[in-house]
């Protein structure tokens, strides 16, 4: 039995998969969302270690 035409076709179908999974890894404007917002709570988080920092060498 000749399967030399199953070497023509495994381009097209692994072509097929990768492209699902391409679209799938881009990601929705909820990630973007969640995203700014825990970029928020750490600036918030930096800011408030800056200020504890800043008195602590006040205090030296």
């Amino acid at each position: 039995m000749d399967l030399s035409w199953l070497a023509l076709l495994a381009c097209p179908l692994m072509m097929l998969p990768m492209m699902l999974l391409m679209m799938k890894g881009h990601h929705s404007d909820n990630d973007h969302q969640e995203g700014g917002n825990e970029l928020k709570g750490l600036k918030e988080q930096n800011a408030l270690l800056r200020e504890q920092l800043q008195q602590l060498k006040n205090k030296d």
